[in-house]
């Protein structure tokens, strides 16, 4: 029986907004150490974070409000995360995908694996003229997204509805995601799953290939750590 590799976008395929902080500073024209919310990097530190950890807020909530704060450093009125995304990274989106990423599709799809992205809001954040411009998109046999659907994770319809377009048993897929009740839903259904560390993308990708039998290739051997500060 054949397999899937099934991932989350954000955090996961590329890196986080708070990995980028320097050159969001420098897209937008802020000093240099401006933004200094840094989520997962420094939960003590990011409030915000900690509510959306806890549930008392959704994650769409948590970067609506990073989205207006932000705005409101350029004297603007940001209503939208497309905004924020397009104008933090639109000029190169490319350079914002993980190398991980790129290893790691690569090798599942060379062992014959079929590939899949199962996203809350890829649509709604990075605008749809992002898959024209990423090339590593065209590898993925489908693409389902609650931008379009509205049926966001950890709901098990979500999980049934890249299950149906996979046209697989959840048994046979592997999924990953950054956010831990978003793996719990993949459990939920018999998906096999991989939290993704976002400390850590070449050791969560190494997890996710071992789960489905692939050669790790040489990319995903180290496991160096990533700081949230990066250019």
């Amino acid at each position: 029986m054949r397999q899937a590799l099934v991932l989350d976008f954000g955090g996961v395929i590329t890196r986080t907004l708070f990995e980028t902080h320097a050159a969001t500073e420098s897209a937008l024209g802020l000093r240099p150490g401006t933004l200094k919310w840094r989520g997962p990097f420094d939960p003590a530190g990011d409030l915000l974070w900690q509510d959306m950890q806890a549930g008392r807020i959704s994650e769409r909530d948590y970067w609506m409000a990073r989205t207006r704060g932000v705005g409101m450093l350029l004297g603007e009125t940001w209503d939208r995360m497309e905004t924020f995304v397009t104008r933090a990274r639109g000029a190169d989106p490319e350079s914002v995908i993980r190398p991980q990423a790129l290893a790691a599709v690569e090798a599942a799809k060379r062992a014959g694996c079929k590939l899949a992205i199962l996203s809350n809001e890829l649509d709604l954040f990075y605008g749809k003229e992002l898959r024209d411009r990423v090339a590593l998109l065209s590898h993925f046999d489908c693409i389902v997204d609650a931008t379009y659907t509205g049926i966001l994770k950890p709901d098990p319809r979500a999980y049934k509805l890249c299950l149906e377009q996979l046209n697989l048993p959840a048994s046979a897929c592997v999924f990953v995601d950054d956010q831990s009740r978003n793996v719990d839903g993949a459990l939920s259904v018999g998906m096999r799953a991989v939290q993704f560390d976002v400390l850590h993308p070449a050791m969560s990708y190494r997890q996710a290939l071992q789960s489905l039998g692939v050669p790790v290739p040489q990319a995903l051997q180290a496991s160096t750590a990533v700081s949230s500060v990066s250019d």
